[in-house]
């Protein structure tokens, strides 16, 4: 697989499990052959949360497939990786993840011009049963309010 000019893995789950309150773009700490294998698009990040250990934020579940030119020195797929914060960013996100029960979902995993890996994570709130059929009645209302405007329009 030729490495890609710019990547661009989404978590498309997030904002249908999730109610999204602020958002941030973070660096990643990565090792090895990663890089080259999130370049190649071989990344995850559809079950993966951030977590805080002493003071640092962490994305926990992220999985980075082994690079495909690597020798045996390669990188462990599930490891945690450290995100890169301002430190009044780390502060702030910390506080409100122990006083409000809120949780970091990383939303985009992506390459900036420079060819750096960088991860948007959110500050979310869960949704209810009940939010998540009320997308599902908008998402299906619009399907039928398109079709019918596509019909009438021919």
């Amino acid at each position: 697989m030729a490495i890609q000019k710019t990547v661009k893995i989404k978590n498309r789950k997030a904002r249908f499990e999730y109610e999204i309150l602020n958002t941030y773009t973070a660096g990643i700490v990565l090792r090895g052959t990663e890089i080259k294998a999130i370049r190649e698009g071989k990344a995850s990040i559809a079950e993966s949360f951030c977590e805080f250990s002493n003071n640092e934020l962490f994305v926990i579940n992220m999985t980075v497939q082994e690079y495909s030119h690597a020798t045996h020195f390669s990188h462990a797929p599930k490891s945690e990786r450290k995100l890169l914060l301002n430190r009044s960013e780390l502060k702030k996100l910390e506080k409100e993840v122990k006083n409000s029960g809120l949780t970091i979902i990383p939303l985009v995993l992506f390459t900036n011009e420079k060819g750096l890996a960088k991860i948007d994570i959110a500050l979310c709130r869960g949704k209810k049963e009940y939010d998540k059929r009320e997308v599902i009645k908008e998402r299906d209302s619009k399907k039928q309010l398109s079709r019918i405007k596509k019909a009438f329009n021919n």
